[in-house]
């Protein structure tokens, strides 16, 4: 059998793997019975755990001569059949805050006002997204307000980190939060497949920036509500806590007193 790139585990029973799978503790499980083995798959995880679990279970039924079967637990929407709606979320995720971050930076004067307009970007992407890719096109089957929630934060750490550098380092704060965004986070956020199969750590330290968060979030708000969810709400609130605090430090910063020469402030020094 040839070396799988993920790591087994055991359950005695049908119903914990399945429980184990819906928790998105596992992407899957094979069922050894003498009838031949069930593949139980979820797609919603991505086409690569379910590919090679069903050639596992292929490999295991030919040992036995048997047929294996294939169970789909967490299948996608019917709306969104191959996942493709899904998987390209993650692009318009991490766009969605830049071009927001950019836009308040740049169109916004004061820290008070720049906090107020990411909280306005957040609650009309949040609903506007959900209303789009919910109903209108079925990518994401979970709840309304929870999807939209996922989105607004989602949005909002790529948002408030780009206000916050542009407030702390001026204009190249714009470049430094949309390359460290997009070239850097997205890469290994995982959105189009497992961030376990991802080379070397780099699957696992993604889930510690927005992109990676923010896409688990929302797979999970979608097809996965009975995942643990803890660690992405609080990566995305100490990204967005981080933005707030570089903008808050820029901003008193550029504001604090200059102290100038006494001939400056003296008038009669000066004639």
């Amino acid at each position: 059998m040839p070396d799988l790139p993920v790591d087994a585990t055991s359950f005695d029973t049908r119903a914990d793997a399945i429980r184990a799978i819906e928790e998105r503790d596992v992407d899957g499980a094979v069922i050894l019975r003498a009838e031949g083995p069930e593949v139980l798959t979820a797609s919603a995880n991505g086409a690569a755990p379910s590919s090679i679990l069903t050639a596992l279970g292929t490999q295991l039924a030919t040992a036995q001569h048997t047929t294996p079967t294939t169970t789909e637990i967490v299948p996608w929407s019917q709306d969104d059949p191959s996942g493709a709606g899904m998987n390209a979320m993650g692009f318009p995720l991490v766009l969605g805050g830049i071009v927001g971050g950019v836009l308040v930076s740049l169109l916004v004067v004061g820290v008070r006002r720049r906090l107020l307009a990411l909280a306005a970007y957040t609650l009309v992407g949040g609903i506007a997204g959900t209303a789009v890719i919910g109903p209108l096109l079925g990518i994401a089957p979970g709840g309304f307000w929870i999807t939209a929630l996922a989105l607004g934060l989602g949005m909002l750490g790529t948002a408030s980190t780009v206000v916050g550098l542009h407030a702390l380092l001026g204009t190249a704060g714009l470049g430094v939060g949309a390359v460290i965004t997009m070239f850097f986070a997205n890469p290994i956020s995982g959105a189009t497949m497992p961030y376990q199969f991802i080379v070397g750590p780099w699957g696992e330290v993604g889930q510690y920036f927005v992109p990676g968060a923010a896409n688990s979030l929302f797979r999970e708000v979608s097809y996965f509500p009975d995942a643990s969810m803890l660690h992405e709400w609080i990566v995305l609130s100490a990204w967005i806590l981080g933005g707030i605090t570089l903008s808050l430090t820029g901003h008193f910063r550029s504001s604090s007193p200059v102290n100038l020469p006494e001939s400056e402030l003296d008038p009669a020094a000066a004639m």
